[in-house]
């Protein structure tokens, strides 16, 4: 055999490579991660990174960081998100699953931040990338996460946070969520977090929860 013989057997096969890394999606330890805005997920999934070093994913991040580039899904988003449109499901999924895949290699797990938001999201999810391990419901009162909001909103100079538009988020995180929360417990797979309490507390509990996957 030539020299060309070999080189050509070394090339790797982009396609075969990423379909090889997302079969091990399948069995990858997939968090998904979901709490009402102010329930303090944010923090507990840097903790969560800092301590398993899960991939943390968020679907918003992804999307804002693919419009960002200039890339031609970008360019396509952007467009649809200027006509005040939601980009589609397929879209979204099609994100999270290169960012799964470009890590499935080297990663312990993966966080899935604010995803699934209903429960046709949830099926497609693992019908294109994998089932998963656990759903963490960082459970917080309404009242409390309110407050925090309103608090947040002292400093935050964003538009969004005035009391009329939190409660408005929050009647609409309630009411996709719960169906949500209803599916995968079924499957026995929630693990309802108090996150009334300091961080710490909160990860206490976040961790009892994981560590009981190993």
């Amino acid at each position: 055999m030539g020299p060309g013989c070999t080189s050509m057997r070394n090339t790797k096969d982009p396609t075969r490579d990423y379909e090889q890394r997302a079969e091990k999606l399948k069995t990858s330890k997939i968090i998904f991660v979901v709490g009402g805005p102010g329930s303090g997920k944010g923090t507990q999934c840097e903790k969560i990174v800092a301590k398993y070093g899960y991939t943390h994913l968020s679907s918003g991040d992804l999307l804002r960081a693919e419009v960002k580039s200039g890339s031609e899904r970008g360019k396509k988003m952007a467009a649809i998100m200027e006509k005040g449109e939601l980009v589609p499901l397929d879209t979204v999924l099609e994100m999270l699953r290169d960012a799964m895949v470009a890590k499935a290699n080297e990663s312990s797990g993966f966080l899935i931040d604010g995803y699934p938001r209903d429960v046709q999201q949830g099926h497609e999810f693992e019908k294109k990338i994998g089932p998963p391990s656990l759903l963490l419901y960082i459970d917080v009162q309404a009242e409390t996460m309110l407050k925090r909001l309103l608090k947040r909103a002292e400093t935050s100079g964003r538009a969004d946070d005035n009391e009329l538009t939190i409660k408005t988020r929050l009647e609409t995180f309630y009411k996709a969520t719960e169906p949500v929360i209803a599916l995968y417990d079924t499957r026995g797979i929630v693990r309802k977090i108090n996150a009334e309490g300091s961080v710490d507390q909160v990860f206490q509990q976040v961790s009892a929860a994981l560590d009981a996957l190993k």
